[in-house]
């Protein structure tokens, strides 16, 4: 691509005290790109996400966001930058309503961008809509995932790291989630996507990267993945 990426990830490493889990992980990440982390339970992906963030010991010879070196950055300042995570296990706040929770996630848009509303993410999320006024520990598993992503975009981020939206969540629920993320694209929004749901990232992300072990084995086009059946019942399982 032309344009400068977003997020620089040059050879990260990050362990678990003494075990290493990720080995020289290399990405970049574009404005309006969907690229998917695919790979087996326990391959390194959320820890991908969470080393990135800074809640996990790792190091990297370049990590940068939007210019700016993430080393040694507290994930509170990393989030401020304008790079959001959507971590697996939905922190809402279980005893505000919903929209309380999103204006709890409001942060000023930077840039040229329309700035998400609480209007224009019942638009997207219209099951929100519907219970704007009920408390989080009121809802459903898929629910809190809608309103853990539309409290992240509250915030106007640049950048998602999105961790298993479609785990455990109700098949329309899923459908909702797909047309999300094509619509935080379609904004110029890049997202991060760490999924094993295979029929899900191939359907909305225009990259992936597969881990296997901690380490890279694949990074190309979906098209790419998608048309190399032998790597993916290696390391997909499908």
């Amino acid at each position: 691509m032309s344009t400068p990426p977003l997020l620089e990830i040059w050879n990260l490493t990050a362990s678990y005290g003494r075990a290493q889990v990720l080995f020289g992980l290399s990405f970049a990440l574009h404005a309006g790109e969907v690229l998917a982390l695919v790979g087996r339970n326990g391959a390194g992906k959320t820890t991908t996400l969470k080393a990135i963030m800074g809640l996990v010991p790792a190091t990297a010879q370049k990590a940068t966001f939007k210019g700016h070196s993430l080393g040694r950055l507290p994930t509170y300042k990393i989030a401020r930058l304008g790079l959001g995570y959507v971590p697996e296990d939905r922190r809402i706040f279980t005893d505000l309503t919903v929209e309380e929770n999103l204006e709890a996630g409001r942060k000023a848009a930077g840039g040229t961008r329309s700035p998400w509303t609480p209007e224009r993410l019942f638009k997207l999320f219209p099951n929100l809509a519907e219970m704007r006024g009920r408390r989080g520990n009121q809802m459903s598993g898929g629910e809190q995932q809608m309103l853990t992503i539309a409290r992240t975009l509250m915030g106007n981020p640049d950048a998602i790291l999105l961790d298993e939206p479609s785990e455990g969540i109700a098949p329309v629920i899923v459908q909702m989630m797909a047309q999300a993320i094509q619509a935080m694209k379609a904004e110029g929004v890049a997202v991060l996507l760490c999924e094993q749901n295979w029929a899900f990232a191939a359907g909305i992300s225009d990259r992936a990267i597969v881990i296997e072990r901690g380490e890279m084995r694949f990074q190309g086009s979906m098209a790419e993945l998608m048309a190399d059946e032998r790597l993916r019942a290696e390391t997909l399982g499908v």
